[in-house]
């Protein structure tokens, strides 16, 4: 059987998550500013009262990109114990992997290459497997959000 998998796009290109390790999909609602977060912290918000971390996932791998993630909902996921709302540039659909996880090819850069598990194939093209504990880890860099 094939491994299911949540298919995104980030910062324009197209990125999949491990299905299993999505706890669902929302709507964001609104988002309260953390101070002194880094800059890939967008805030908290809530989920059936439960807190969630919001990332912005373009800011946690790295990129500078002047547009704002276009998609109202969130991938909600859960690492180390802890539950985040990723906010990506689009949420596609849920598809089958339909082929293992093979190596990222050159050109991609060290951003996702930090970030990401390899290139997975799916019945709509290859896609990036998102690592989670590294894009919930965040770049090194240790600027406050304003």
């Amino acid at each position: 059987m094939s491994e299911l998998v949540v298919m995104a796009r980030i910062a324009g290109r197209r990125c999949a998550f491990r299905a299993d390790d999505v706890q669902s999909v929302i709507e964001l609602g609104q988002i309260t500013p953390v101070p002194c977060a880094p800059c890939f912290v967008e805030g908290i918000t809530a989920l059936r009262s439960q807190t969630l971390t919001v990332l912005d996932a373009r800011r946690a791998i790295g990129l500078e990109t002047p547009d704002a993630c276009s998609d109202d909902r969130a991938v909600v996921v859960s690492v180390a114990g802890f539950s985040y709302a990723l906010m990506v540039d689009e949420i596609e659909d849920v598809t089958p992997a339909i082929a293992e996880t093979g190596e990222i090819p050159g050109g991609f850069g060290e951003n996702w290459a930090r970030v990401c598990r390899g290139m997975v194939e799916t019945r709509t093209g290859p896609a990036l497997l998102v690592d989670l504990a590294s894009l919930v880890a965040g770049t090194d860099r240790t600027e406050a959000a304003a």
